[in-house]
C-alpha cells in the first residue's frame, strides 16, 4: 500500500474548512473518514499488481559510455484498468532514464516499458526487483508490490582507442612492405626485391641484383611474425587514481585493447595479466580473430584494489608462464617509491629473459602545477610538481640503465604513443 501526494494536498485544503467551521473538532472527524474512506475506495478498486506479468531480457551488453535499452513487456491480466507506475531497480551508476515509467494498461492488453541505461561503471550492474504501484480511481491510494526479476547489463570497456586503429595498421603494413613508403623496411626477415622509388634509404639496395638488370633494386624487409606480447595490468592502488578525469586502470585498458588488436594483425601471440598482491586475470588470447573479444571478456570485472602491488611476484608470474623471449609490457604508475622498492630490484631477472617495456600514464595536472606563477601558492604548487617530475625523471633512467624501454604520455595520447612503441620495437628488430 502506498499514499499519493492528493491525500495531503486534499488534508492541506481541508485544514481552511476545519478553520472556518463552528464546530472544529467534529469537522476534523468527518474529513479523517472521507480520507479514509476515499483511500478503502481506491485499495478496493485498484488493479492488482500480482495480475500483472512481466517479460524482458535477462542480459544486456554495452560499452563505457554507451547507451542500451531495457524492455520490459507488462501484460495486464486483470479485468480491471491498471494505472500507476513502474520503478526497475538498477543502481544509481546505471542512469536508468526514467527512474519511473508510467503504466497505463486496458484489461487483458499489454504496454512497452523503455528504460534507456548509459553505465558510468564497467563490469556486471544488476537489477534484481522491479516495483509496481497501481493507483486507484481516486488517486489517493495505491496498490504496491516489487516483484523479483532479476536482470544484468555488462558493461564492456569503452575501446575508445579503436579509431586509431586504421592509422596503426597501415604502419604496419608499410613495415611488412605492402605499401611502397619513404621509409626502409626494417625488421631481420628478408621479403622481396622491387624498383627503387625516390625517398628509399640507398642502404637498402641490393647492388648484385641492379648489376644484373636495367634497374635499380632495393631490398624489402618485413618484421618477424609469430612473436609473443605480454601486457602487465598493475591492478593495485595507483590504477585507482583518477588522471584527467578517469582512473588510470581505464585508460591502461584501453591501451591494451589497442595493443591486443594490433598485435594480431601483426601475427603476435598475446597474453593479458592483471595482478596486484594476487593474480587477477590470465589470459592467453593467441594470435586468432577471436584475441580482442577473449581480452574483452577477461578484463569486462576487473577493478582496482586498494594494495601495493606485489611487483616481485608479477615478475615471477612472467616467468613462470612464458618460456620463450617475449615483449613484456608493464602498465604501471611511475611513482618513485613503488617503483624503487619493488621493481627494480626484481626487474633484472626480467630483462635477461625478455624485452620489457614499462608504460606509465602521465598526469597533465602535473605539467599545469609546474607552469604556475601567478602568487605564492602557485610557486610552491610549482615546486612541488618540479621535485615530482625529477624524481619521476630519476625512475625513468634507473629503469633504463637497467635495459628497460620506458614510456611516458599523458591519456589522450598515450594509447597511441603505446602502439608506435611496439610498432618502432617491430621495426628494428628487437622482438
Amino acid at each position: 500500500m502506498a499514499i499519493t501526494g492528493r491525500v495531503g494536498l486534499l488534508a492541506l485544503l481541508a485544514t481552511v474548512l476545519v478553520w472556518i467551521a463552528p464546530d472544529g473538532g467534529r469537522t476534523v472527524g468527518w474529513v479523517a473518514a472521507a480520507l479514509a474512506a476515499g483511500i478503502i475506495v481506491d485499495l478496493v478498486l485498484a488493479a492488482s499488481p500480482r495480475r500483472l506479468t512481466l517479460q524482458r531480457a535477462t542480459e544486456l551488453t554495452t560499452r563505457l559510455g554507451e547507451t542500451v535499452e531495457s524492455v520490459i513487456v507488462v501484460h495486464n491480466r486483470s479485468g480491471r484498468r491498471a494505472r500507476g507506475r513502474l520503478r526497475d531497480g538498477w543502481p544509481p551508476s546505471a542512469n536508468a532514464r526514467p527512474r519511473a515509467a508510467v503504466l497505463d494498461i486496458r484489461p487483458f492488453e499489454r504496454q512497452r516499458v523503455t528504460l534507456r541505461l548509459t553505465p558510468e561503471r564497467r563490469g556486471e550492474t544488476e537489477s534484481r526487483k522491479v516495483t509496481l504501484q497501481l493507483v486507484g480511481p481516486l488517486g489517493l491510494a495505491a496498490r504496491q508490490r516489487s516483484r523479483e526479476h532479476p536482470a544484468q547489463v555488462r558493461v564492456l570497456p569503452a575501446f575508445t582507442s579503436r579509431r586509431l586503429l586504421p592509422e596503426k595498421l597501415n604502419r604496419l603494413r608499410q613495415l611488412d612492405g605492402e605499401v611502397v613508403a619513404p621509409v626502409r623496411g626494417q625488421g631481420s626477415e628478408f621479403d622481396s626485391l622491387r624498383e627503387y622509388v625516390v625517398g628509399d634509404d640507398p642502404r637498402s639496395i641490393d647492388w648484385r641484383a641492379t648489376a644484373r638488370r636495367s634497374d635499380v633494386v632495393v631490398r624489402t624487409w618485413r618484421p618477424e611474425r609469430d612473436r609473443h606480447v605480454v601486457l602487465l595490468l598493475d591492478t593495485g592502488r595507483t590504477s585507482a587514481a583518477r588522471v584527467a578525469g578517469a582512473p588510470r586502470l581505464e585508460t591502461a585498458l584501453d591501451a591494451a585493447l589497442l595493443m591486443t588488436a594490433l598485435a594480431r594483425h601483426a601475427g603476435d601471440r598475446v597474453t593479458l595479466l592483471a595482478h596486484d598482491v594476487r593474480l587477477r586475470a590470465a589470459v592467453d588470447a593467441g594470435r586468432g580473430a577471436s584475441a580482442l573479444a577473449t581480452v574483452v571478456a577477461a578484463t569486462v570485472g576487473l577493478q582496482p584494489a586498494l594494495v601495493e602491488t606485489d611487483m616481485p611476484a608479477v615478475v615471477t608470474q612472467v616467468l613462470r608462464r612464458v618460456r620463450r623471449r617475449a615483449l613484456v609490457v608493464l602498465l604501471t604508475a611511475m611513482d618513485p617509491a613503488p617503483v624503487s622498492e619493488g621493481l627494480l630490484p626484481a626487474i633484472p631477472s626480467l630483462v635477461r629473459r625478455h624485452a620489457v617495456l614499462v608504460a606509465s600514464i602521465a598526469d597533465p595536472a602535473v605539467e599545469t602545477m609546474a607552469a604556475g606563477r601567478g602568487d605564492a601558492e602557485a610557486v610552491y604548487a610549482a615546486a612541488a610538481a618540479e621535485a615530482t617530475r625529477t624524481e619521476r625523471a630519476d625512475v625513468a633512467a634507473a629503469l633504463r640503465r637497467r635495459g628497460v624501454d620506458v614510456l611516458e604520455a599523458p591519456p589522450a595520447t598515450f594509447a597511441s604513443k603505446l602502439a608506435d612503441a611496439y610498432l618502432d620495437l617491430k621495426a628494428s628488430g628487437r622482438l
